[in-house]
């Protein structure tokens, strides 16, 4: 018998408050920027020490543009969708976003979040996945 990692997959929308040029098109391509390794090495410890609050479960995988920045999250825990949740809900996770976006951005103003949406439903879904591997074995 063998185990797995069983993880899902969150997205959040993140709409901004005002979309001064370029700034949405930076921040996906500077999220996806092949840089020289000393670079892309500072600009993760930086990316990383922005998103340390969403713990060790969570990662930040992708900046997508759409209409407003989709971000996707790879949660590997039951506890770590609902510590998500619980930051998207106090607003701690548009703090943390828009610390990374004026980040990304390159830019000394600030870039402010006016909207980050993630529906019950999607979150009930992710809850629901994990809750049904409770109790069972992996193969």
């Amino acid at each position: 018998m063998q185990s797995c990692d069983v993880s899902v997959i969150v997205g959040v929308d993140a709409e901004l408050v005002s979309s001064v040029g370029d700034v949405e098109d930076r921040i996906v391509s500077e999220s996806r920027a092949f840089l020289p390794a000393d670079v892309k090495e500072q600009l993760q410890d930086t990316v990383n020490e922005i998103v340390r609050p969403f713990g060790l479960e969570t990662r930040l995988v992708l900046l997508e543009r759409v209409n407003s920045i989709a971000l996707m999250f790879l949660c590997m825990t039951l506890s770590a969708v609902m510590s998500l949740r619980d930051q998207w809900r106090t607003g701690q996770l548009s703090v943390i976003v828009e610390k990374l976006f004026t980040f990304l951005a390159g830019t000394t103003r600030r870039v402010f979040v006016k909207r980050l949406t993630w529906p019950v439903t999607d979150y009930e879904r992710c809850c629901a996945f994990f809750n049904s591997l409770q109790g069972k074995q992996m193969i």
